[in-house]
């Protein structure tokens, strides 16, 4: 494909996506395929002479959407927001054109310094304390990372490093790292555990009030407990927003016993922080003064597509010393004077992900995007109080943002046989969650062009379920 026909042909994509995105509501939202389904489909090998673009072009719709599960569609009500946006794809399409590997400031400067003011901008919307801003001129900042997951790791591991070449914890250099133990509630995301799997070290899982939210007595009687049995603590995550219904663990309390505890504070708000940006949201991220990091993710509500996941860091020398590694080839003449990204990730090479967020925040402003995220909060009370005025359900848990937590009244067999038949049938899709040992059905706002006649139609598929399965129970 030359420049002439990559012309021709990306404005037939550039139609496709617009017509797919527009027409969505159209499509059953999810694939009713098989395991294996695609090799019947495509030929077992690559082709010996490349095909051409009208015959690549046609196998998308025969071969990949049937297997496609519409992240984006009004009717998808699962799991959480998949944030999307024409300004964010057009990004994505320069990052892509532009193709630089920004791991360091010298291998592209415009990569590093845009991301260094992107995430000023995003922390100043979400009021974040100074000291995590690069205009700060001290030592906070943010970076880019892929996901929540990879934040949470980079946070454990910097921690990690941290608390073994530290006097403050008393504790010595050579402490074996089978003694680290981190803390997070029962209800953190899964990627809290898998990271200290990852590094090696212990995980404890926290009990939470009556609200899911961990308390700072609970925390400081585990770390007492901890440390009486030879163990360190040295890291806890706590959670705003979490994915089973959204509950906030009490981050003032956390960070008041990490302080005097010596402890890193990670907060972990990859769904709810977006909303921060809002004022009547805003206090829900109070206490993160204590915190030594902080992580959310645009790509989930902000309108800025995957992957984005923003983190800032009180001190980011803690970072680099536990992510550098300097070859003689990364290095330049520029080191020291402004921040390489290579040593505050995993990964070595990054992709120019801070477009995406100078598209959107330009192009929307903060005054649409707040009024997009309230425009979900009230779609998500919207669904609420429909499944209050019927008597055949509940609401098990306060809403606050964009997830309703519901039921059946009934057996949890009742529930799960209902949300079975929905997911099945594809015409919507939900997901579930146990909260107080209930089978409870998770219903999110996650669509940008959700609108209130999309609820009413969650709302009748729901009840039609509902009520083919109490009648086969002759209930």
């Amino acid at each position: 494909m030359e420049a002439e026909e990559f012309r021709r042909y990306g404005k037939q994509m550039v139609d496709f996506i617009a017509d797919y995105i527009s027409n969505i509501r159209e499509r059953r939202v999810l694939p009713d395929v098989y395991p294996g389904y695609i090799r019947n489909l495509i030929p077992d090998h690559a082709p010996v002479e490349g095909e051409s673009w009208e015959e690549v072009f046609k196998d998308i719709e025969r071969v990949i959407m049937p297997g496609m599960t519409h992240w984006h569609s009004p009717h998808f009500h699962a799991f959480y927001p998949a944030a999307n946006s024409f300004p964010a794809l057009c990004a994505d399409m320069l990052s892509g054109g532009l193709g630089c590997i920004g791991f360091t400031w010298a291998s592209s400067p415009a990569c590093t310094e845009l991301e260094m003011v992107m995430l000023d901008w995003l922390g100043k919307m979400l009021h974040l304390p100074e000291e995590f801003l690069f205009c700060s001129k001290g030592p906070g900042g943010g970076v880019i990372q892929g996901t929540a997951s990879e934040a949470t790791l980079v946070a454990l591991v910097s921690a990690r490093n941290k608390v073994m070449s530290t006097s403050k914890t008393n504790v010595k250099d050579d402490v074996p790292m089978e003694k680290l133990i981190c803390y997070a509630s029962d209800q953190a995301h899964s990627s809290v555990e898998k990271a200290a799997m990852l590094g090696g070290l212990k995980f404890r899982s926290l009990p939470v009030d009556d609200a899911l939210s961990l308390r700072g007595d609970i925390l400081r009687a585990a770390i007492l407990e901890d440390r009486a049995k030879g163990k360190i603590p040295f890291l806890v995550v706590g959670t705003l927003g979490t994915t089973n219904s959204c509950a906030f663990d009490n981050i003032k309390e956390l960070g008041k016993v990490c302080s005097e505890e010596h402890l890193w504070f990670h907060i972990d708000a990859a769904y709810a922080g977006s909303a921060f940006i809002c004022s009547e949201f805003r206090h829900l991220l109070d206490g993160v003064e204590n915190a030594d990091s902080f992580s959310m993710n645009p790509h989930k509500w902000l309108l800025v597509n995957f992957d984005c996941s923003t983190m800032w860091i009180k001190n980011r020398h803690d970072i680099v010393e536990a992510f550098s590694v300097n070859p003689l080839y990364l290095k330049h003449d520029k080191e020291g004077q402004i921040p390489d990204y290579r040593h505050w990730q995993i990964p070595l090479g990054r992709r120019f992900r801070s477009l995406k967020l100078w598209f959107v925040f330009r192009m929307f402003g903060v005054k649409r995007l707040q009024a997009y995220i309230r425009k979900h909060v009230d779609l998500a009370h919207e669904f609420e109080e429909l499944v209050k005025k019927d008597h055949r359900f509940e609401v098990v848990f306060p809403v606050t943002l964009g997830l309703v937590c519901f039921r059946v009244k009934g057996p949890d067999a009742l529930n799960g046989e209902v949300l079975r038949l929905i997911n099945e049938r594809g015409r919507i899709t939900l997901t579930p969650t146990i909260f107080k040992e209930m089978y409870v059905i998770r219903f999110a706002v996650c669509s940008k062009d959700t609108k209130s006649e999309d609820i009413r139609y969650a709302w009748r598929e729901i009840c039609y379920v509902t009520s083919q399965v109490l009648a086969t129970r002759n209930l």
